[in-house]
């Protein structure tokens, strides 16, 4: 059976996206542009889960000499490197032109994340959404601090001891190994 088509496809113009974001712009200057690169990964893997998007992560290969490829690191994210003298700018242009012109299939939201000013005109010339980086730096906030809700305890401890947030069953085991019963 074959999967069905995501709602939702983001393309995220790495480069881009590290240098506008002040935490990705301090791992760069600090540790280098391949920590920062790994550190946008991982932040994209996460957000991309939880939100259900396709998401497609593209790095300029512009300035080395290199084939162009395109990594699928989880279900919902793939990292790609553009060919030797092709921007993240035209991969997108040419994956947005392909996306709008494939008529055979169904059509979900397609999001390109960018604040390139010129992309952001080309990509709403063909049907796409656009979302500035510092937009997605608050999705991506959002996203985290949802996560983090849904990971809390439902129920709030019954007291300060960790003794007192046990079921009975706990409990009554505990104190007979206290007493010596086994």
């Amino acid at each position: 059976m074959s999967r069905p088509l995501p709602q939702v496809i983001l393309l995220v113009d790495g480069y881009n996206i590290i240098g506008a974001w002040l935490g990705l712009k301090k791992t760069r200057d600090r540790y280098g542009l391949a920590t920062a690169r790994q550190e946008l990964i991982e932040i994209l893997i996460n957000y991309s889960a939880f939100e259900g998007y396709q998401s497609q992560l593209i790095f300029d290969s512009q300035y080395q000499n290199s084939c162009s490829d395109c990594e699928a690191v989880t279900n919902h994210l793939s990292v790609c490197y553009t060919e030797f003298g092709q921007t993240a700018d035209t991969h997108i242009e040419k994956f947005c032109a392909s996306y709008r012109s494939n008529h055979c299939q169904p059509r979900g939201r397609l999001i390109v994340a960018t604040s390139d000013r010129a992309q952001q005109q080309t990509v709403l010339g063909y049907g796409a959404e656009w979302m500035s980086s510092q937009h997605l730096a608050r999705e991506v906030e959002s996203t985290i601090h949802r996560t983090r809700c849904k990971q809390r305890p439902q129920k709030p401890a019954r007291g300060r001891f960790l003794f007192n947030s046990l079921d009975a069953k706990a409990q009554q085991r505990l104190a007979q190994l206290r007493k010596g019963i086994k």
